[in-house]
């Protein structure tokens, strides 16, 4: 009798610490199955070595740049940082500088552009002139801005009918539609998957659909970007279906795209007519004109 309860009291004994070794490795596993998604089991991870492999001037100056626009952008009216947090977004932050660090480089330019002319003239040079250079400053970032914006509208403009046409056949080939968004995103490395993507990373983090994809029409700010939003997030709300839905944006979106090549084309004759009139006819005014103008001179002279 007492073998029995000693063999069932080892027995028991075995198989709780056996679980709990079982629980332990199983824990082990998961949480390097985690990492490895992050960053892969053969990647080796060393930040002094990345840090210091970035070159010099970016290492000191970058951060201390940084903390300077910080500094500046909160001494700022908040209307201003409100007003520039749009034309950031727009731009897809541009060199990842934040609408902080963008602020506070206005504010740096429209201080150091009159310094340095004011040290470059030798003597000191009229207000009116200073005041010239630190608007020019101030306004400088907001050119490069638009020009970033507009140069990333034209591209999303261009490639959102054909983002479209791929998001379409994925949803009609079974996926729904976040993983119709991550098969975009996997086949497309332009400015709509580059927003496809955080729309993922928006949903995944607890922002709702509607939400996540109102936010990426606001950053767009395009037409086509938000009659794609609105029917989207109606076909939600009424319960239809998906794959009508991007199927009937992604035929709209191809005649829209056509009927901006065909409003270039029109355009083209008009915008060739003033190098012609400037250039061109004159040229032939000279060539045509030229001899029987000399030959009427020469008669009169005679």
């Amino acid at each position: 009798m007492q073998a029995v309860i000693a063999a069932t009291v080892f027995l028991t004994v075995t198989t709780l610490l056996r679980a709990a070794g079982a629980g332990k490795t199983a824990d082990r596993v998961d949480v390097r199955g985690r990492l490895g998604q992050v960053i892969g089991y053969e990647e080796v991870v060393d930040q002094r070595a990345k840090e210091l492999a970035r070159p010099l001037p970016e290492r000191l100056l970058l951060p201390l740049f940084t903390r300077i626009f910080r500094v500046m952008a909160r001494v700022m009216p908040a209307g201003i940082m409100k007003s520039l947090e749009p034309k950031v977004a727009r731009a897809a932050n541009p060199g990842g500088l934040s609408a902080n660090e963008f602020l506070g480089l206005k504010v740096m330019l429209a201080l150091g552009i009159p310094a340095f002319a004011f040290v470059l003239a030798g003597m000191a040079p009229r207000p009116a002139a200073l005041l010239v250079t630190a608007v020019l400053g101030w306004q400088l970032p907001d050119f490069y801005l638009s020009k970033k914006a507009t140069e990333r509208k034209n591209r999303i403009e261009k490639s959102f009918p054909d983002i479209l046409d791929l998001l379409t056949v994925s949803v009609e080939a079974g996926l729904g539609f976040d993983g119709a968004l991550a098969k975009v995103v996997e086949k497309d490395s332009g400015p709509v998957a580059a927003e496809f993507r955080r729309v993922l990373q928006e949903i995944k983090v607890g922002k709702s659909r509607k939400d996540a994809l109102k936010d990426f029409a606001a950053r767009c700010a395009l037409e086509d970007i938000t009659a794609f939003v609105n029917a989207m997030v109606q076909s939600e709300q009424l319960g239809l279906s998906v794959s009508r839905t991007l199927r009937s944006q992604s035929e709209q979106m191809r005649r829209k795209r056509r009927q901006r090549a065909e409003e270039q084309a029109m355009k083209a004759p008009v915008k060739m007519l003033i190098p012609l009139v400037v250039f061109i006819f004159p040229t032939i005014f000279i060539i045509l004109l030229g001899p029987a103008v000399i030959q009427i001179i020469e008669g009169f002279l005679r």
